[in-house]
């Protein structure tokens, strides 16, 4: 069973994860894969993965053939849904059970597919696979908060090529979110107002770090970029849930977000990124001062000595140049 553990310091809580348990000889590095071989996503394998949990299919029955995406439980998995939390001390430490959930989704049958390279109508589809699976879990009470995020490429964390995305529920809201959400209350109790709504008002005004725009959405390079390249998709009504979006917001999100890939694909040649999306911990009545995200960051640099002792990031490309190269580059 999984283990959540407390930093005392940094109030940080990590995941020991008994079922991923690596000996030192288990970290060496790996040669890169070629695209051959047996891959447990691909069509005619479905035995091979646990039994789904959610699929979209339009002929074939479930855990068979015939899907445009399939959802299942992570084989490998950093919490598991069984047991209780278990709430203990041990001395001066806080720990508890690693009770989660955690499901990858399969987001195309196609093997060799990108994100940036599907049609719009299979990326809506995986919003909404996105969205299904959040409402199923947040009926859980153990769980906090719910994180979807996608690893493309090695260098990212991706570990199998197939395109997929990961989804994972917490029993607790993390540190990264909960210092995000505390500075958002901090700026609304100050000027009663949504600092992401006045991020993309201000961003909207002066246009320098904007990458595109549709009716619903703004890609913008954030202000105090940490990474080259790194961009934010913003709704621009005020939108406290992911899982709240309506059908025309995730047929804008899916346009705009292909497009935001396909333009990275063309000016960095393709990079490894990690696309996180931030929502409102599950729990939260008061949606007014939070504004659910997506946060999208090409891995082109390494954090190194200086940024994990520090807490500073160094960005090489100011985000003004970094959105003028997305923005003028021709599809």
């Amino acid at each position: 069973m999984p283990e959540l553990r407390k930093d005392p310091v940094t109030s940080r809580w990590v995941i020991i994860s008994t079922e991923r348990g690596k000996r030192p000889s288990d970290f060496g590095t790996e040669p890169e894969r070629g695209r051959s071989g047996f891959c447990p996503f691909c069509p005619g394998n479905e035995d091979k993965t646990p039994p789904e949990v959610l699929a979209y299919r339009q002929n074939g029955s479930a855990n068979g053939p015939g899907w445009q995406v399939r959802v299942v439980p992570n084989k490998f998995p950093a919490l598991q849904i069984e047991g209780l939390l278990n709430r203990q001390g041990d001395g001066m430490y806080d720990k508890m059970s690693g009770v989660g959930a955690h499901e990858v989704v399969i987001e195309t049958p196609e093997h060799g597919e990108t994100l940036a390279g599907m049609r719009d109508q299979q990326v809506e589809d995986l919003l909404w696979a996105f969205h299904d699976r959040v409402l199923d879990l947040k009926r859980d009470q153990r769980f906090r908060y719910i994180l979807i995020f996608k690893n493309y490429g090695r260098a990212a964390g991706a570990s199998l090529e197939h395109p997929h995305s990961q989804l994972i529920a917490t029993p607790i809201i993390p540190k990264r979110v909960r210092e995000e959400l505390d500075g958002a209350k901090e700026y609304y109790d100050y000027k009663e107002r949504c600092v992401f709504c006045d991020i993309v008002r201000q961003e909207l005004s002066q246009g320098l770090r904007v990458i595109g725009e549709n009716d619903d959405f703004v890609a913008t390079a954030p202000f105090a970029a940490r990474f080259p390249f790194e961009t934010w998709i913003l709704p621009k009504a005020h939108h406290p849930f992911f899982e709240d979006a309506e059908k025309h917001e995730y047929v804008n999100l899916s346009r705009l977000l292909r497009d935001v890939l396909l333009r990275m694909e063309k000016v960095l040649t393709n990079p490894p990124y990690n696309l996180i999306i931030h929502s409102t911990p599950l729990r939260e009545t008061d949606g007014r001062y939070f504004h659910w995200h997506i946060e999208l960051m090409p891995k082109l640099t390494h954090v190194a000595g200086f940024e994990w002792g520090s807490g500073f990031y160094i960005n090489p490309t100011p985000p003004e140049e970094a959105a003028k190269y997305l923005r003028d580059i021709t599809l």
